[in-house]
């Protein structure tokens, strides 16, 4: 991918981290007086100094991004800028994030070499979903963008979940489970971690399908290639399901509703940590 000049950089803060707030203060001094412009979403701008813009136009100007906050914070903004290619610098504080992989003082380096074009971009995949209704229904076709992973799971009366998996347009598996979680690479090392799924180096073109606490104890977590369109379909249950994307947004889906699933058509494009991608494993997940 063609490195952009950078003349204008947004700035996502984690506004409940005073940390955060500092240091997005003086990385904005300093942006200044390289004369770069600075913006921000306005309840940021205000704590920052930097100029009030909403959050699409922030993704339509930024040259580039940095994220001062967790996974969570850069997740929301990754999907707005996927579809410009917009480099985001995420800039971790002390949580076990996997995205944002510089640390607080590596930040300005870091980002003094992004300016002199020094750096090296990874493009994360991302998936699409689109839920079609098995009945007519007022939301009509829902379509969604993850960039971690889609999770199908119970309702609140906890009842098991009856899906019926169809992959590459051939009948893959039917689950009875807590639900399942559809990944992404990048997402492999969240929610699909915890079921029992493989850690899948961010670079590969796969999507991982980790069921929940599967009532088969044979169905076990799986590698497809992320060229496969995955439908999964909610068969019969007296509940709804709950559709969670990237943990953000969410959808119910009551019985025979169907979700889609292909490879977007944006990467994430995150900004390389001078850190190998084993070292950031062996840190977080405490390797020896």
């Amino acid at each position: 991918m063609a490195k952009r000049l950078i003349k204008s950089v947004g700035m996502v803060v984690k506004l409940d981290r005073p940390q955060a707030i500092s240091m997005a203060r003086s990385l904005t001094r300093w942006l200044r007086s390289r004369r770069k412009a600075v913006i921000a979403e306005p309840e940021a701008a205000a704590a920052v100094g930097a100029e009030a813009v909403s959050r699409l136009e922030l993704s339509d100007r930024a040259d580039l991004i940095v994220v001062l906050g967790g996974d969570g914070t850069l997740l929301g903004v990754a999907r707005l800028a996927a579809p410009r290619a917009t480099p985001i610098l995420g800039v971790n504080l002390g949580g076990l994030g996997f995205l944002t992989e510089v640390g607080v003082d590596e930040a300005r380096d870091c980002l003094e070499r992004v300016l002199a074009g020094d750096y090296q971009v990874d493009r994360r995949i991302t998936l699409e979903a689109t839920v079609e209704r098995a009945s007519s229904d007022s939301r009509g076709v829902e379509r969604f963008i993850a960039v971690n992973d889609l999770v199908l799971s119970r309702g609140p009366l906890g009842r098991m979940l009856q899906l019926r998996v169809v992959a590459d347009h051939k009948p893959f598996c039917s689950y009875r489970a807590d639900g399942l979680i559809i990944a992404t690479p990048t997402g492999s090392t969240a929610y699909a971690l915890s079921a029992g799924g493989p850690i899948v180096f961010p670079s590969l073109e796969v999507v991982v399908l980790a069921p929940i606490c599967p009532h088969t104890l044979s169905n076990r977590p799986v590698v497809l290639p992320d060229s496969f369109e995955i439908e999964v379909r909610v068969e019969a249950l007296d509940h709804d399901a709950l559709l969670s994307v990237d943990g953000q947004e969410s959808s119910q889906l009551g019985a025979q509703d169907a979700l889609k699933i292909v490879r977007g058509r944006h990467a994430v494009a995150l900004v390389r940590s001078p850190h190998p991608c084993f070292e950031i494993w062996r840190n977080k997940l405490h390797w020896g």
